[in-house]
């Protein structure tokens, strides 16, 4: 197959959502539909023994939630799709919010009976931000939830999107009956017995046709010629460029555990969404059918296989094809570096590619080269841009419990934060560690991989500290900076990168510190070049 043919068929999208919205389940029933797995798994519950594939920690087997974001791969008719799940829990945000940089399009799951909740809001601004093509899955329709329409108002007021329904419910919760697909023009009906098998859709070309009505019940089909004559009434028609610049979202409905809508979802996404976008850089804007390879690394896990102690580096391929064993640069390190096994993805497994082309996501290993943002060519000097860390929200010490793995400890807290899993910072007063996330879940998370993964123990001391701020280098003659940093010596650190950052214990003094230096400024992202 041609260069060109091949980056046409990539479809690489996340699916992102608040906690619990069935994210996981949905990746699960996309991987089932491709004829990928033979059985899926729900990650809630306890009967079914088999775990979700793409939660392959063994703390998110224990939670039932995702911690890490996870890459799978699978060919749906002559398409190649790659799905990255992100954790929806707002103490992995920076992780969600780093693989947004490596998708092309966004798949939004909203509970039909919560609506739309705060984590989906945080994370669908990031997407607008970018112009990331979305389709929005309303999930959970075999249980009793909100009103369709009332949830099409919720999703265009909170997240600002202009909706386009592609399918609609047909009842709901104990009466739900089915979806009628208005992209194809055909009835899904629910049985709601048998849960594995993937149901039959009918073709119904005219909706007044008494079919309807022998199908579903006068009443329940009425309801529905109504609601379709009103979704037509109302809403645009679907317009693919629109949904291409990012300002017009199709609306789907299911149920995800019962295989529900899931197909029709599939089919819509494989037609419309977008292949590899190009990608800005800060020297110039990249094309995906570039002839020279581009690619940025955009997530790092250490341990994927607790048996070899390994670190994989994610990479998303933006322009010409990645190969293996050819050697190619490390822009900062700048120096050249080869593969010998690149792995394509399919949750835990992986498997040794040769070539790979724009859209995919290669893991390489690193022996701790590489971190998060660095880009690699096939020799220009070009650096992608947006992968900041922003000012956690959470601080503690980190002490260490065991005297005798002090060694062990370091190297793991080393590696965790080059996966980005939190942020380190050393103290300048007496270089004591510091660690800030964005959640408070995230230090069981540390704790929890530093004990077993690397062996070593830990403990945590409570700091009280309001915001992390970057401090801009300022000439070390200037007598303000000088004394800045005579008064603020107990409250300075650097950060893995060695940048100053002043870390205040209130609103209150950062403003009076801002007003007393005026000449230094101080930034709550880590990007401020």
């Amino acid at each position: 197959m041609s260069f060109k043919k091949e980056i046409e068929r990539r479809r690489t999208f996340g699916i992102i959502a608040h906690p619990d919205a069935g994210k996981t389940t949905l990746t699960e029933k996309l991987l089932l539909f491709g004829g990928a797995i033979q059985e899926a798994g729900a990650v809630k519950s306890n009967k079914i023994k088999k775990g979700a594939t793409s939660d392959f920690m063994e703390i998110e087997r224990q939670r039932g939630i995702s911690v890490a974001t996870s890459v799978l791969a699978f060919e749906y008719e002559g398409k190649k799709i790659n799905i990255l799940d992100t954790p929806g829990h707002k103490d992995f945000a920076e992780d969600t919010f780093r693989t947004l940089t490596a998708v092309d399009s966004v798949i939004v799951v909203i509970d039909v009976a919560k609506g739309v909740e705060e984590q989906t809001e945080k994370l669908v601004e990031v997407c607008r931000m970018r112009n990331i093509p979305m389709i929005v899955f309303i999930n959970k329709l075999d249980r009793e939830g909100r009103d369709a329409f009332d949830l099409l108002d919720e999703v265009e007021q909170k997240l600002s999107l202009r909706v386009v329904p592609m399918s609609f419910p047909i009842g709901m919760g104990y009466d739900f009956k089915g979806i009628y697909n208005l992209w194809e023009k055909n009835i899904n009906l629910f049985s709601g017995s048998n849960r594995k098998n993937i149901e039959e859709t009918i073709e119904i070309s005219d909706l007044e046709s008494k079919e309807i009505d022998t199908l579903v019940g006068k009443k329940a089909a009425d309801t529905l010629r109504e609601e379709i004559e009103l979704v037509e009434g109302i809403y645009p028609t679907f317009d693919r460029d629109e949904y291409l610049n990012g300002t017009q979202q199709p609306v789907f409905f299911g149920s995800a555990l019962n295989n529900f809508g899931v197909r029709e979802l599939l089919d819509c996404f494989v037609e419309i969404a977008p292949k590899p976008r190009p990608k800005q850089s800060d020297e110039r804007l990249v094309q995906p059918d570039e002839k020279e390879f581009t690619g940025f690394v955009f997530k790092i896990h250490a341990n994927m296989d607790p048996n070899h102690r390994d670190r994989l580096a994610f990479i998303k391929i933006v322009s010409g094809t990645f190969e293996r064993n050819k050697p190619y640069l490390h822009v900062r390190n700048n120096k050249k570096v080869k593969f010998s096994s690149p792995n394509a993805f399919f949750a835990e497994k992986k498997e040794i590619v040769d070539v790979s082309y724009p859209g995919d996501i290669v893991g390489i290993h690193d022996t701790g080269n590489f971190k998060i943002g660095d880009t690699l060519t096939e020799g220009e000097i070009i650096n992608y841009k947006g992968i900041p860390s922003f000012s956690p929200e959470h601080f503690r010490y980190i002490n260490n419990a065991d005297p005798l793995k002090s060694k062990q400890l370091y190297k793991g807290i080393d590696q965790l934060m080059d996966e980005g899993v939190a942020q380190l910072f050393t103290l300048e007063l007496n270089g004591r560690k510091v660690i800030g996330t964005v959640g408070a879940l995230q230090y069981e998370v540390i704790q929890y991989r530093l004990e077993h993964e690397y062996g070593a123990k830990c403990t945590y001391e409570n700091l009280n500290v309001y915001k992390a701020c970057w401090v801009e280098p300022t000439d070390p003659k200037n007598e303000e900076y000088k004394d800045f940093l005579r008064v603020k010596h107990r409250y300075l650190a650097k950060d893995k990168q060695d940048q100053l950052v002043f870390l205040a214990d209130s609103q209150f003094t950062l403003q009076m510190t801002q007003q007393t230096y005026p000449s230094i400024k101080f930034h709550f992202v880590s990007e401020y070049k």
